[in-house]
């Protein structure tokens, strides 16, 4: 199994910290958020990863190299200064991850979910990790029914983790489904959770809840939050 990192994102909300380091490599239990995701990678027997850059990146190369110390094969999907979302991230991705399902995990959230309790390949398209919806959060992404199915909408919404299996063609036929201002430029910029909520009605999006420890690193303040909870578990 190939997995693919999310590292693109401009870091805005992180600023000023991100003013000269790409959020993903923002240092967290005294090593980098990305480095957390790297050595659960390697510890499942995952081999190859795909990390996909814009922002400053030519920083991740620099930090991570090829991979080769945590027993991986590093490659590096670069999109260009502007970053084209989840969807069109993924999109870009695609020839480097092949045909096979693969993990994808957002790079900028720590979490002590065991990446060995997902399965190697989803029933479906997907199956996502969700979390109860953190304080920052107004409302929840998607809520998972009785039976393991994501669904848009439920009495009790839940917030995607940033993690999951994917199988390559969840994004066939995008372009149909998509209605995103960016989706008609090459390449094309889209986001993803548009294309999961159209193959939820059938049933083909699975998930599984995560009630332990999970953060979305989005600001300074959750940064040295993380941080102090990690030196406290030290």
């Amino acid at each position: 199994m190939k997995a693919l990192i999310f590292a693109a994102g401009l870091g805005e909300r992180m600023r000023p910290l991100t003013d000269r380091t790409p959020k993903p490599l923002l240092q967290a239990g005294g090593k980098p958020l990305i480095v957390w995701h790297l050595e659960k990678l390697a510890a499942i027997g995952v081999r190859e990863v795909v990390i996909n850059t814009s922002w400053l990146a030519e920083q991740f190369p620099q930090t991570l190299g090829d991979g080769e110390r945590w027993g991986l094969r590093i490659a590096y999907s670069y999109e260009g200064q502007t970053p084209l979302e989840t969807g069109g991230g993924l999109f870009h991705a695609l020839p480097l991850l092949g045909d096979a399902p693969f993990l994808l995990v957002n790079g900028d959230i720590w979490t002590d979910c065991d990446f060995a309790q997902l399965p190697r390949e989803p029933e479906g398209l997907a199956h996502l990790v969700m979390v109860d919806r953190p304080v920052q959060a107004t409302h929840g992404d998607f809520a998972l029914d009785q039976n393991g199915h994501v669904r848009a909408d439920g009495p009790h919404l839940l917030t995607y983790a940033g993690l999951g299996i994917y199988r390559p063609q969840l994004l066939q036929g995008w372009r149909d489904i998509v209605t995103d201002v960016g989706a008609h430029e090459e390449p094309p910029r889209f986001r993803l959770a548009p294309v999961l909520r159209a193959h939820m009605p059938s049933g083909t999006i699975s998930g599984q809840y995560h009630p332990g420890r999970w953060t979305d690193v989005g600001t300074p303040q959750r940064l040295a939050e993380l941080e102090r909870e990690l030196a406290r578990t030290d």
